[in-house]
């Protein structure tokens, strides 16, 4: 499809939700505001996030009163965005060319607005010596074709949570017996159940997570081009028959299929759950179920026969449409340096995608009195180097993701063999790529 009509299309898009996005006073306070930022012309530029107030203000604050200080003509206005509303907002506003100058936005959508150019190339845009800054594999998180579409931000890596009281209930050791790859998880959940009734393992099938759990088993999702499916393989079966397995044995709970990552860390935190992948929620087990976080031992991320790990990335881009270009880039760069990561990092569990800070002891030493949060951070830190975005930005993501979990559901729930579910998904994958 060629540029012209993709914009068309995107257009028409906006226009669809417009109504329900209304118009923004913030994006329209902009207009006429902004100049050229060369040299020392002034520039006022908006930046865009993700749903950080109120817990973040203060320092988004302090990172823009900073900026501001060293480059005093360019001002900065901040608008917060409700993460449900983000997509919409951000299509309306490029649709109707009043785009924010930085955005807040994860790979999968902002590759959807990269492919449409409608992103500022930052192979070009940042020097290279700053492009090594920032962790490979976060940085190549963000690229399409071969091109960065957005600078890095903030990062996680999967780890998991275990509850040490339950692998004793059920006669496990706790140091030695806490699963590495899906085969270690499938023997203690057949353990736990026996010994306890409860789950020994929980893994969620929520959004993107059994594409993931797919490529870890070993499959490979498309062709190298991207234009047809891939996976109908002996590694896409197994993953296949194993989750069907794990489930129709009752040895996974039936929120595993049905729920989302929310029902994890709720049967986790109620004691019902041994083994789950959700460390970015060991700040609510810690303040909602104090025993079961006491009782909580970090562990390496489980994975199959690839090896492979991986890695979530929230990155920061700027929309070609910006008129203060030099001044938006410099703005990205002082935002993501390591100095502002580290602060940030500090304040919530998560990980900096500049190297410089993640040489800091915060992320490597524990220390005698170590908790399971300063714990989950160190592992997670601990596995960057062999984290990598599994799930590469696609045209049609959505609609390729709902068919691979609609396929496995029916294979599940015992509608279909494992085989016929998987014949299922790669003729709908097909069918999208071909599109």
């Amino acid at each position: 499809m060629k540029k012209k009509s993709l914009i068309s299309l995107l257009l028409i898009i906006a226009m669809l939700v417009m109504s329900a996005c209304g118009n923004s006073d913030d994006s329209s306070a902009k207009d006429g505001e902004k100049k050229e930022s060369g040299g020392s012309e002034e520039a006022t530029i908006e930046f865009w996030t993700m749903q950080l107030k109120p817990t973040f203000t203060d320092y988004i604050e302090g990172v823009i009163a900073d900026f501001e200080k060293e480059n005093p003509n360019i001002k900065v206005k901040w608008l917060d965005v409700p993460a449900a509303d983000l997509s919409q907002k951000i299509l309306t506003a490029v649709s109707s060319d009043s785009a924010p100058d930085v955005v807040n936005l994860n790979p999968t959508f902002a590759s959807q607005l990269a492919d449409l150019d409608a992103l500022v190339n930052m192979d070009e845009a940042v020097a290279e010596e700053d492009q090594k800054k920032y962790v490979q594999g976060a940085w190549e998180a963000n690229q399409i074709n071969g091109t960065t579409f957005a600078i890095p931000w903030y990062l996680s890596t999967e780890v998991s949570l275990n509850n040490k009281a339950i692998y004793e209930e059920a006669g496990l050791d706790p140091e030695k017996d806490i699963p590495v790859t899906y085969e270690d998880a499938k023997k203690v959940a057949k353990t736990v159940k026996e010994e306890t009734g409860k789950y020994g393992y929980f893994p969620s099938l929520d959004l993107s997570l059994v594409l993931q759990h797919m490529v870890k088993m070993g499959a490979d999702l498309t062709n190298e081009d991207g234009t047809k499916a891939a996976f109908n393989t002996d590694a896409g079966l197994k993953a296949f028959e194993y989750f069907t397995e794990l489930y129709q044995d009752d040895l996974i709970p039936r929120e595993a299929l049905t729920g989302d990552q929310r029902s994890t860390i709720d049967m986790y935190q109620a004691g019902q759950v041994a083994t789950f992948m959700g460390s970015q929620f060991i700040s609510q087990i810690k303040e909602n179920a104090p025993d079961i976080y006491e009782n909580t031992l970090p562990s390496t991320g489980i994975t199959g026969e690839s090896g492979k790990k991986t890695i979530s990335v929230q990155n920061i881009v700027v929309p070609e449409q910006t008129e203060s270009k030099e001044a938006a880039v410099k703005f990205a760069l002082f935002l993501t340096n390591a100095e502002n990561q580290l602060e940030f990092s500090k304040l919530t569990p998560i990980l900096p995608s500049a190297v410089e800070a993640l040489e800091d002891p915060y992320f490597t030493e524990a220390g005698e009195d170590a908790e399971p949060v300063d714990l989950v951070r160190i592992q997670s830190a601990a596995q960057l180097d062999e984290s990598e975005l599994l799930i590469k930005p696609m045209d049609n993501y959505d609609e390729l993701r709902q068919a691979m979990y609609d396929a496995i559901s029916e294979a599940m729930l015992g509608n279909m063999s494992p085989q016929e579910a998987l014949d299922q998904a790669e003729a709908a994958w097909n069918e999208i790529l071909s599109k």
